[in-house]
């Protein structure tokens, strides 16, 4: 089994090793991963510019290739993670199995997925028709990734006699000790979970602002949201998958529209 690894939070993140330690013991892994921090650029790519990337020295401690451990490789990409994501299934990493992404720090619930690079970034794996993983933990200061890596190489593993459909899962670990675990729940896409500030600066002339993304959203999130089940000590794994079209909105857009439609065609006259 060949298992691409990328991250949002770069390429030296700890998270982003978390990850590897543990798949490599369920197969071959093979990083490819932002040279920086490129959190918050969602599905980003770079197609105005030549992207730079170079193969990574790993440390010793993934070098050793023993019984029950895989090799691993890794390149730098001067890049989105998206663009990780494509020059690796494109060029650098031939007949991949699964595309894990993280494990990222801070978590990816509800709406943050349309910002999140860890997300973002494994759309492209899934889109080419690749079981992918994107794997976070709900905490952006003394992050712990054991939970995440005792839960990676199990899952991970699942999909190595996996058949059926592609499978894109968006895994949120909260932020306690495993002995707190209350369970492991299969959850639906909660709302909107964090809001932004922003700060204004004055720097001579000029106005600069600031965005943060640090405003707590107070909703109330259905029981069985992802949102909801960080909140009850819970491991979210939420089946994901790419489509923003409204069918059911068609009927009103057209009521909407009225007479416009039949106006545009009454101008070739």
């Amino acid at each position: 089994m060949k298992i691409l690894v990328i991250n949002d939070d770069g390429i030296t993140a700890p998270g982003i090793w978390a990850a590897v330690r543990a798949l490599r013991q369920v197969g071959e892994v093979v990083v490819v991963a932002p040279d920086r921090q490129q959190s918050g650029v969602g599905a980003s790519l770079t197609l105005h510019a030549p992207v730079k990337a170079g193969e990574w020295a790993v440390d010793r401690e993934f070098q050793a290739v023993e019984d029950g451990l895989y090799p691993v490789s890794a390149f730098s990409v001067e890049g989105t993670p998206g663009d990780s994501c494509i020059i690796a299934l494109e060029t650098l990493v031939k007949d991949v199995d699964l595309v894990v992404s993280g494990i990222n720090a801070g978590s990816n619930v509800g709406w943050d997925v349309m910002v999140s690079g860890t997300v973002g970034g494994a759309v492209q794996g899934f889109i080419r028709g690749i079981n992918t993983i994107a794997i976070s933990v709900a905490a952006v200061t003394n992050t712990k990734y054991d939970i995440a890596e005792k839960l990676l190489k199990p899952l991970a593993g699942k999909f190595k006699d996996y058949s059926g459909n592609t499978l894109f899962l968006n895994v949120n670990i909260p932020k306690i000790e495993m002995s707190q675990v209350a369970g492991v729940r299969v959850t639906r896409m909660g709302g909107r979970s964090w809001g932004e500030n922003v700060r204004a600066e004055n720097v001579g002339p000029e106005i600069r602002y600031w965005i943060s993304r640090n405003k707590s959203i107070n909703e109330t999130h259905a029981p069985d949201s992802d949102i909801a089940a960080l909140k009850n000590n819970c491991i979210s794994i939420t089946p994901l998958h790419i489509g923003l079209g409204d069918d059911s909105a068609m009927p009103g857009v057209e009521a909407l529209l009225g007479d416009i439609p039949q106006q545009m065609l009454d101008l070739h006259d």
